[in-house]
């Protein structure tokens, strides 16, 4: 494949700048078309060994995702305590939009990874990396889709991978939010709120060994 236009690849980095984790939603349903747009774009993600780990549990259930925020608001206040002196601002920030939003997806991984060897022998975790790059597929498509995303991980993941009949062995990794929005956060929420800033460039990227400057 030749390389893209220039308005196109200007396009893609648009979207990379204007990706947001979103808590505050629209309660809008989603068109089914839509959301079959967007799973099918977590479909194309690369995975190692070509393993493809990820299954994706659409909530339909209203009552299943009342039970899913309760998962949820739990462990936001264990969360809270965890940061002692912080453990007030926890307690402010909006860290998910489970009720709000129009579709709620658990990402997950199967059962029966055990197999896939190639490119795993030493790092076994490489099935949580393919399964996170599905999971950001899925969320530069719904922000050129015009649709917010929030990925949610505070949760107890046995109890929830319970609660979903899960098998043993699968694990679920993530919730995620999807729904129409009134805007998009002009900045990361949690940047705005104060809880952390950005690295500057220099400090994250190196040059043939750890801590020299590239």
């Amino acid at each position: 494949m030749s390389r893209f236009e220039p308005d196109q690849i200007e396009a893609l980095y648009a979207v990379m700048r204007a990706r947001r984790d979103m808590r505050h939603f629209r309660p809008d349903p989603l068109d089914p078309a839509l959301l079959a747009r967007l799973l099918d774009a977590a479909l194309l993600a690369p995975s190692v060994g070509h393993m493809q780990p990820w299954r994706f549990i659409r909530i339909a259930d209203r009552s299943l995702r009342r039970r899913i925020h309760t998962l949820v608001a739990a462990e936001i206040e264990r969360t809270a305590e965890a940061c002692g002196e912080r453990a007030g601002e926890v307690r402010r920030l909006k860290l998910e939009g489970i009720l709000d939003c129009g579709e709620v997806l658990v990402a997950a991984l199967p059962e029966g990874r055990e197999p896939y060897v190639l490119g795993r022998r030493t790092l076994p975790e490489m099935d949580v990396c393919s399964l996170a790059c599905a999971i950001q597929n899925l969320w530069l498509a719904a922000r050129a889709e015009g649709i917010g995303m929030g990925w949610v991980s505070l949760f107890d993941p046995e109890a929830l991978a319970r609660l979903l009949d899960m098998p043993p062995g699968a694990r679920p990794l993530a919730i995620l939010c999807l729904g129409a929005v009134d805007d998009f956060y002009p900045a990361p929420l949690l940047e705005t709120l104060g809880w952390d800033a950005r690295r500057p460039r220099e400090s994250v990227l190196f040059e043939n060994r750890w801590g020299d400057p590239l």
